[in-house]
């Protein structure tokens, strides 16, 4: 967190969610009118687990990521896609490299932990391919 820092990561989250909308797979399982509020989310959280910061449980309690996310069909196709633009929009916040390798380690988990459809288990996705 030390190479990314708050601003870092606070850029990072504004370019994911910039691609969000108009993306085919990832766009229709966001909602629409509360944008801002995803983007806020998502930003809370990596502060809470990359930093230590309180705030996302404050608001929200514990973070219970898969069960919030049940709602919606989360397979290996929107885990890769959710994967590529964040590895984009890391890229384009112009991470360090090393902080890079380490949030893609952290967002892949993250993402594979999310899935909830059944089909072949394993990881065969590298974002900086």
């Amino acid at each position: 967190m030390d190479r990314v820092g708050r601003q870092g990561l606070e850029r990072m989250v504004k370019l994911f969610y910039a691609k969000v909308p108009s993306d085919d797979i990832l766009g229709p399982m966001y909602p629409k009118g509360d944008m801002q509020g995803a983007e806020e989310r998502l930003f809370d959280f990596l502060m809470f687990r990359l930093a230590g910061d309180p705030t996302y449980t404050e608001k929200r309690g514990h973070p219970r990521l898969r069960g919030r996310h049940m709602p919606f069909k989360i397979g290996a196709r929107e885990r890769d896609r959710w994967v590529e633009l964040m590895a984009a929009s890391m890229r384009e916040a112009e991470i360090p490299e090393d902080a890079a390798v380490q949030l893609d380690a952290f967002f892949l988990q993250v993402a594979d932990f999310m899935r909830n459809v059944p089909e072949g288990n394993g990881i065969n996705f590298n974002p900086r391919a």
